[in-house]
């Protein structure tokens, strides 16, 4: 795949759609060389703390290949076109939670966009710009 999403990321928060309260900022580091890609995602909510995820896939569409956190998920991730499409599942109390994350680049590589179309978060866009 000639797509490299390789890269730091902060999200235009005015132009994303986020489900839960607006955080102060958003960041995601992405080292990617296929099939394998690793995020860094850290969210500064509006009292200063943060959360931080790691998260772990190929994109070969092999299942059993991804981790969040270290800890192994279901789920995978394929190529459609120029798009990645990350799906997983995992435990949340007793529910199952399902996400399917659509990952685009824009033509000139400085927007990174990724929408949540049919899932958990179905209707959650975001849009990051490439920093520096």
């Amino acid at each position: 795949m000639s797509v490299n999403l390789t890269g730091v990321w902060n999200a235009d928060l005015t132009n994303s759609t986020i489900l839960s309260p607006t955080p102060r900022a958003f960041t995601v580091t992405i080292a990617h060389s296929d099939p394998e890609l690793q995020e860094e995602i850290v969210v500064t909510k509006l009292d200063g703390s943060q959360d931080r995820i790691v998260f772990k896939c190929s994109t070969n569409g092999e299942p059993g290949k991804s981790l969040l956190n270290g800890r192994e998920i279901h789920g995978s991730a394929k190529w459609a076109g120029e798009e990645l499409v990350i799906e997983s599942r995992m435990q949340s109390g007793p529910r199952e939670m399902r996400f399917c994350d659509y990952w685009s680049l824009s033509p000139d590589g400085q927007t990174l966009s990724m929408e949540h179309r049919n899932d958990d978060l179905a209707g959650q866009k975001i849009v990051l710009k490439r920093a520096g």
